[in-house]
């Protein structure tokens, strides 16, 4: 349903909830109670209370996608895609991720604290290292960059994760990060800092506006 609010605008605007769920954003009762916040009639604490939560999220990115289907056709960059989420799921399955989901060449999991988190990225690192020497392709092999991010987040949307830390992770892990590369932000170092045999090692990046810290092991 299209309301018409031509007293304020002179324009149309989409105010049914189920229409504008319809688009895959968010579910229809975040569209109502979103609506019902900016209307006054749901406090900022009843909302938080019934969607924020505290989680670390891991954001991955593959290397060379658009170069690989330029040079390789689409089916090429698919196969980078089967390769990775084949190796990289059941690592994020076995370190307990409690949410996981792919779209494209990209990987969002979710889990309790940040320890698994970087846990299953030094694996998976070290996996895709290990399948592409066993199993090459055609074209450069594809690496992982991750993002890795803790702290309060809004459970809405397809990631069931919105907020300052996914989009720290998402910065980090999708346009960051080199291959083969762990970043971590501020707030997920202040938890891991104390890991032993992983080395954390501070970051400069002059378009991010905040700290980062790369993770490796150490031994």
């Amino acid at each position: 349903m299209i309301t018409r609010t031509r007293e304020r605008f002179p324009f149309d605007l989409l105010e049914d909830p189920a229409e504008l769920a319809s688009f895959e954003g968010w579910s229809e009762h975040v569209y109502r109670d979103l609506m019902a916040l900016q209307e006054g009639s749901l406090s900022r604490q009843d909302f938080d209370e019934k969607y924020l939560r505290r989680s670390a999220i891991l954001v991955l990115d593959l290397t060379g996608f658009t170069e690989t289907t330029i040079r390789g056709g689409a089916p090429q960059s698919f196969l980078r895609i089967l390769d990775a989420q084949r190796v990289c799921l059941p690592v994020l399955r076995q370190r307990g991720a409690g949410f996981v989901r792919t779209f494209a060449d990209d990987i969002v999991a979710l889990f309790d604290d940040p320890g698994p988190a970087l846990d299953a990225a030094l694996d998976i690192h070290a996996r895709t290292w290990e399948y592409q020497k066993l199993h090459p392709r055609e074209h450069d092999p594809a690496e992982c960059c991750i993002g890795i991010g803790f702290g309060p987040i809004y459970a809405i949307g397809p990631n069931h994760a919105m907020g300052d830390e996914m989009n720290r992770a998402s910065k980090l892990g999708e346009d960051t990060a080199r291959g083969g590369e762990t970043l971590v932000t501020e707030a997920a170092y202040a938890t891991l800092e104390q890991r032993p045999r992983v080395r954390f090692e501070p970051q400069a990046d002059d378009d991010l506006l905040f700290p980062f810290y790369r993770a490796t092991r150490s031994g």
